[in-house]
């Protein structure tokens, strides 16, 4: 999927859940990593996560649209546009939207190391400097295993 036609889904998501029209921009960002998609305060756009529209089914996509221009169309009313309120949360519910977006797990890297002497794992998600760091257990030399 292209950013033209999330820019069409978006536009026609808007039209038929909310009656309104959707005049600011749609697109995607590589850049997110643990959500689904944001809305941009200041310039009024929304911005999608392109792992939703890739690694889920299109009904993920649509809910994840449809929590983004919540808070868009609340914003432009000057209404609760935030999670916690209330407004949001019932215009949430009315037209079907996701309250949370599906894990996403392929971007979190698992690194393996291994004591050499008691043979403990110790996994960590950032590399770590084994000539400076060692056991916890019986203080010896750490060794890179592999990476998940």
């Amino acid at each position: 999927m292209t950013d033209l036609e999330l820019q069409n889904l978006v536009e026609e998501i808007a039209h038929t859940y909310f009656r309104q029209p959707f005049i600011h921009q749609a697109r995607f960002n590589s850049r997110l990593r643990t959500t689904g998609g944001r809305y941009l305060l200041t310039s009024h756009d929304i911005e999608i996560n392109p792992q939703i529209a890739t690694d889920y089914a299109d009904t993920i996509l649509v809910g994840v649209i449809k929590h983004e221009l919540c808070h868009y169309f609340l914003h432009q009313q000057g209404r609760g546009y935030q999670h916690r309120q209330r407004d949001f949360k019932t215009l949430l519910h009315q037209v079907g939207g996701l309250r949370y977006a599906p894990p996403l797990t392929g971007k979190k890297r698992r690194l393996c190391y291994e004591c050499q002497q008691c043979h403990t794992w110790y996994w960590r998600q950032r590399r770590i400097n084994t000539n400076r760091y060692v056991c916890s257990r019986c203080h010896g030399h750490l060794v890179f295993v592999e990476k998940y």
